[in-house]
């Protein structure tokens, strides 16, 4: 066994070919999501029925083997996760397990009145998408998001002592020339700014050559309007590259088509219907849904043998089914 903490081991399940430890793992609670983002979904998906979803139970008891082995942190994604009834329960469940870090992604719609609950729990980290400041922009980008409320529900977690991030997909065309903008924002509001490249997932396949937008780009819009950037140490199997601003913004830009991480990623998914997948961009994986205690170590190892150590090109399964 490899050492991780004093007093806990971590699974040799868990280490990959290629000496990658996995640590991290993306829970979906549900691919159903109130918005309908152009780059995420067609405007009339079709959603998972509730009924095949996995049950708080079974989150729990499939999240506490994998905890068990060895993995630390847990983040919970969609679809939009906080449309899911039981979502107090399974974030009071997930509280439970001996991990480093619980923390969320949700578009905000309807995380205001979560709030006060959440902090009672081991939840302490929450990324909200907002991919345009402008009220107009944002309601065309995810035809008919509500901007005030998502920004409410923003500044409410920073407000309450959340560790907030606000997660912006940049493309060209659309929002690229808000990049200044939102790392002013940054500095004013003291909450961290994270940019992602367009990816090939699902519908960017489609127009990724005309709205990709590279980070190195980002990096020299800014520098040009802000002055330098200031590197920020950051663990190696982090996803962002971050910079502090001279006006006193944080940034962290994610350079997943241009600027790949693959070769220190340490995550691994569990799809809504309870599915271990390798990687986003791969549509494999195992089924843990009432597996045998016993069976975990076998399946696990073999789901992080197909990680791959470089960038796959494309995935055509859309984002919301995957958990983002």
């Amino acid at each position: 066994m490899i050492a991780r903490m004093e007093s806990q081991t971590i699974s040799p399940a868990l280490l990959d070919n290629h000496s990658r430890v996995m640590r991290k793992l993306r829970v979906s609670l549900t691919d159903a999501c109130n918005y309908r983002c152009f780059y995420c979904m067609e405007e009339n998906p079709v959603f998972t029925a509730p009924s095949n979803l996995l049950t708080p139970e079974e989150i729990e008891t499939i999240c506490r083997q994998l905890v068990g082995m060895g993995l630390e942190e847990i983040r919970i994604t969609g679809g939009e996760p906080t449309l899911r009834p039981e979502f107090p329960e399974i974030i009071e469940r997930l509280s439970t397990l001996p991990i480093k870090t619980l923390a969320l992604t949700s578009n905000g719609h309807h995380l205001e009145k979560k709030l006060a609950h959440l902090r009672t729990t081991k939840l302490s980290k929450i990324n909200i998408s907002a991919d345009s400041l402008d009220e107009g922009r944002f309601h065309s980008i995810t035809r008919g998001g509500d901007l005030p409320r998502v920004l409410k529900a923003l500044f409410q977690a920073r407000d309450m002592g959340f560790e907030v991030k606000l997660n912006a997909i940049i493309f060209r065309g659309i929002n690229d020339e808000e990049v200044v903008d939102f790392a002013r924002f940054s500095g004013r509001e003291g909450i961290e700014v994270r940019f992602l490249e367009y990816m090939k997932i699902g519908p960017g396949i489609n127009d990724f050559d005309t709205r990709f937008v590279p980070a190195r780009e980002m990096r020299a819009r800014l520098r040009d309007a802000l002055g330098e950037l200031t590197p920020v140490s950051m663990p190696r199997d982090s996803t962002a590259k971050v910079y502090t601003t001279a006006e006193g913004g944080r940034i962290g830009i994610i350079g997943s088509e241009s600027e790949p991480f693959c070769g220190d990623c340490s995550r691994l998914r569990l799809s809504a219907t309870g599915t271990l997948r390798p990687c986003l961009m791969m549509n494999i994986g195992v089924s843990l849904r009432g597996m045998a205690t016993e069976n975990y170590p076998d399946v696990v190892s073999k789901v992080v043998s197909w990680k791959p150590n470089g960038r796959l090109p494309e995935i055509a399964q859309g984002m919301y089914q995957i958990g983002g």
